[in-house]
C-alpha cells in the first residue's frame, strides 16, 4: 500500500509523492551517502535492518526524487556500477560513471569503483 509522504530531502523543493514506507526509508538513508562516496546495495540494506539488497535495488529503481536522492551512489558489493534509472547496459553505466566521477569517486577499472570510495554507515546514520 502506497502512503503519501511529504518527502523533502536536502533542498526541500520536492512535491509530495506516493511512496511506500520502505521506499521512503531507503530514500532517506540514500540521501546520507556523502558526495564522492558510494555504498553497496547490501550495505544500504544492512543499515536499514533489511535482509534484501534486491529490495533496496527495486526501491532505488523507482526513485522519483533523483538526482536529489542520489541513487547513483549505490553500487554492487564488488564495486560494479549496476543499473541506473532502472536501466542496465553501456549507456546507463556510462551516465552513472560520469556522475560519480564528477563527484570525486575513483575507479579501479572503467566499470569498478575503487575500495577507497566506499562509505560505511555507522550506528548514527
Amino acid at each position: 500500500m502506497a502512503l503519501h509522504h511529504p518527502f523533502t530531502p536536502m533542498d526541500g523543493d520536492l512535491k509530495t509523492r506516493s511512496v511506500t514506507d520502505f521506499q521512503r526509508r531507503v530514500y532517506e538513508q540514500t540521501s546520507l551517502i556523502p558526495r564522492g562516496k558510494v555504498v553497496s546495495y547490501g550495505e544500504l540494506a544492512r543499515s536499514l535492518n533489511c535482509h534484501s539488497a534486491q529490495a533496496v535495488g527495486q526501491a532505488l529503481r523507482r526513485n522519483p526524487f533523483a538526482p536529489n536522492i542520489p541513487c547513483h551512489r549505490v553500487v554492487g558489493s564488488n564495486g560494479e556500477l549496476g543499473g541506473f534509472f532502472g536501466k542496465r547496459g553501456a549507456d546507463a553505466a556510462e551516465t552513472k560513471r560520469n556522475l560519480l566521477i564528477s563527484e570525486g569517486v575513483t575507479f579501479e577499472t572503467p566499470s569498478q569503483v575503487s575500495a577507497r570510495s566506499f562509505h560505511q554507515f555507522d550506528e548514527q546514520d
